[in-house]
């Protein structure tokens, strides 16, 4: 299909899909990125604004279905960090973008008002291909790969053999290859684990991609409303995980469901050199950017459980809540015979909290109850234009309830409350 030009005072909308929809059922090839050609002979619309503040150079827009992802060195110029330098950054000597100088506007955007644009490009993104790939993963990863096909996706947990939690992916199944998003922390220990378990006859490749792509991140109750001004709402009320493929200037975008924190909202893969244009695009259409550090305070009044904080050596996967990511009918992988005895005997003896903190807290404070350590602080923020206190942590079982209250350290006192991230999932039974 041929891409159609765009001029520098105009911004892109995808173009929308006409398969039809049956509310109930997915469409296998409306849902299969391989079928993007449910696009037939359609070429991208496009707005003309002149309000918008960002000047954009001249590229083009197109869905496609022969691409997955295209890992050749970009050719571009100009650094994307360079960009949000322009914009107003703190960049971290690591590359990280930490902060826009506007935290708190971007935490009321992502969770009150707006649309936050993050940009994860730090996290890890690991590319997963060979004939074997999806019995590997099906094996060495918690989720039930075997059961998802072509355009979907789901999260998964990488665990130790005694299901103590190292990190939590978001997985999408393309064409001929998974691609993973991790941590940063742990993106470089995942990938020499996953290595070690190659045998011989194995069929699989695994590959550091991180470098070669640029991974943003949209939240707050406007996504949607963004999405249809990109001309992408047919994506809207697709399951958790959906992804399709599309190019910008012949560069690979791909763009799903969900957003890391939240099962609502986007995610945004794409070649470093399409990632300036699209920044620009989402920013001129009203998204609030927001770096690490306001991701990091969205993180934590979320509930989801970060490396090194929540998920350790210490936690099992099903204390960490993490019941989504878990299958307990896919048969033998890693940390399945410790996590189905858990399950079948109820053994889960504590769980993550969010946890409203009268003070701050330092992370590894001891929780008690009337003297009684009943666990521990694992992470803490601040949240709010009114910088309230919040932090996650471990709690006994019959330590705590929502609405109690705890000690935290030797002065402070927290709430225990609910966490929209963890009380999204749902616990398992032994069928």
């Amino acid at each position: 299909m041929a891409a159609t030009s765009i001029n520098p005072s105009t911004v892109f909308l995808f173009s929308q899909a006409t398969a039809k929809k049956n509310k109930n059922h997915i469409n296998p090839q409306s849902h299969h990125p391989s079928s993007i050609n449910a696009f037939p002979n359609q070429n991208p619309s496009f707005i003309s604004t002149s309000s918008f503040r960002n000047k954009f150079s001249q590229w083009s827009l197109s869905a496609s279905s022969h691409f997955e992802s295209d890992l050749s060195p970009p050719p571009i110029d100009h650094d994307l960090l360079d960009t949000m330098e322009d914009l107003g950054a703190t960049i971290s000597e690591d590359g990280t973008v930490e902060t826009f100088d506007n935290d708190d506007e971007a935490f009321e955007a992502a969770t009150v008002n707006g649309v936050a644009v993050v940009d994860l490009t730090h996290f890890g993104r690991i590319r997963v291909t060979g004939e074997d790939r999806i019995q590997f993963l099906h094996n060495q990863t918690t989720a039930n790969f075997e059961s998802l096909r072509e355009g979907q996706g789901c999260d998964t947990v990488f665990v130790t053999p005694t299901a103590r939690t190292i990190d939590i992916s978001h997985a999408w199944v393309m064409k001929n290859a998974i691609t993973m998003v991790v941590s940063p922390v742990t993106c470089h220990s995942i990938i020499e684990m996953l290595t070690k378990y190659i045998f011989f006859a194995d069929k699989v490749e695994i590959h550091d991609i991180t470098k070669q792509t640029c991974f943003f991140t949209l939240i707050g109750p406007k996504c949607n409303q963004l999405m249809e001004d990109l001309n992408l709402g047919d994506l809207i009320g697709q399951p958790y995980g959906t992804h399709r493929h599309y190019t910008v200037n012949g560069m690979p975008i791909t763009v799903g469901v969900g957003n890391l924190i939240s099962e609502d909202g986007f995610s945004l893969l794409s070649s470093p050199a399409a990632a300036e244009s699209v920044w620009k695009t989402l920013l001129s259409l009203g998204a609030t950017p927001m770096g690490a550090n306001g991701w990091e305070r969205l993180r934590i009044s979320q509930g989801r459980p970060a490396p090194e904080k929540e998920l350790t050596d210490e936690f099992n996967v099903l204390e960490a809540g993490l019941w989504n990511a878990v299958s307990l009918n896919k048969g033998c992988y890693k940390g399945q015979e410790t996590i189905a005895r858990l399950v079948t005997y109820d053994g889960v003896k504590q769980r993550l909290w969010g946890l409203h903190l009268s003070a701050p807290a330092l992370p590894g404070s001891l929780i008690t109850v009337n003297g009684k350590k009943v666990g521990k602080l694992t992470s803490c923020t601040t949240v709010g234009k009114e910088s309230n206190h919040f932090g996650l942590g471990y709690i006994k079982r019959q330590g705590a309830s929502p609405g109690d209250e705890v000690n935290v350290g030797e002065e402070v006192v927290g709430t225990v409350v609910d966490v929209p991230f963890l009380a999204r999932q749902t616990p398992l039974t032994k069928a």
